[in-house]
């Protein structure tokens, strides 16, 4: 059984959010390999930030969705600076190919949206992980439009 408070030298804590960003023009790249580099990546680095947690994540063709808990001593606003900014040097040197698509170098979109998680943390779950089986089903939707 995990705690649901954690420590830190002065503080108690219980600090999660539900954060989504999306590559610059909602283009769909995060598919097959790009997509889980990024889950990869994701995860690397969110080691290299002490206490940083990502407790669920989905990424989707066009954006990401983390659940992730964050200490007090780090501004949300700074962890996903570093987050997006870590990660588009590390797409733009994995896959050249983007550099082409992304002049300039700006891969992700200037904002995100982010939540706190309280007692509805179980619900915010489900919709992440639900969030997949959706898409899959709006696209089968829209293809049979076409056809």
């Amino acid at each position: 059984m995990t705690q649901r408070f954690k420590r830190l030298s002065h503080s108690l804590y219980e600090c999660k959010y539900h954060i989504v960003f999306c590559p610059k023009y909602r283009y769909r790249i995060l598919k097959e390999a790009i997509g889980e580099y990024v889950r990869q990546q994701v995860y690397q680095l969110c080691k290299q930030k002490e206490e940083i947690e990502v407790l669920v994540m989905n990424i989707q063709p066009d954006h990401v969705h983390l659940v992730v808990s964050i200490p007090p001593k780090y501004a949300v606003s700074a962890f996903m600076g570093y987050l997006k900014g870590k990660l588009a040097l590390c797409l733009f040197q994995q896959y050249e190919s983007l550099g082409r698509r992304y002049w300039g170098r700006h891969l992700w979109a200037r904002g995100y949206c982010v939540s706190t998680i309280g007692l509805d943390e179980e619900k915010i779950r489900k919709y992440v992980q639900w969030q997949e089986t959706q898409e899959k089903q709006t696209e089968i939707v829209q293809g049979k439009l076409f056809e």
